[in-house]
């Protein structure tokens, strides 16, 4: 049986979760857009965010909040039910989530056209 490998771990193929797959392998492209969304933990209220970048398999949002890896989220992108997740990541920047299930690629094209990121503006 092969084995997955990162760094110095080594994990069975059917012991590998998802998530530890996205991040490791960042599994699909990411592209760069603003999508003004809602996000939930679970146990509290949903909240405005803005997502920063999106892939079949994740995002990153721009939440600030002292949430740790492991937790269950829910996004609620325009136009979609709440697409369940899990915190990978958070940073001074905000969060890195895997989705539970994977986006389809055209409904992530559909976002990724209608929500382009915003330019930097010139200095």
């Amino acid at each position: 049986m092969a084995n997955a490998q990162t760094q110095n771990t080594k994990m069975p193929p059917t012991l590998t979760p998802y998530t530890f797959a996205a991040e490791e392998d960042r599994c699909a492209p990411r592209h760069q857009v603003a999508i003004p969304a809602k996000m939930r933990f679970s146990g509290s209220s949903s909240f405005d965010t803005e997502v920063a970048n999106i892939s079949l398999a994740g995002f990153a949002c721009d939440a600030l909040l002292q949430v740790h890896p492991g937790t269950r989220c829910w996004l609620t992108l325009p136009g979609l039910a709440p697409l369940e997740a899990e915190v990978i990541h958070r940073s001074n920047f905000g969060l890195g989530c895997a989705l539970k299930t994977m986006l389809n690629p055209a409904v992530l094209d559909r976002y990724i056209a209608a929500y382009p990121a915003r330019s930097a503006i010139p200095i």
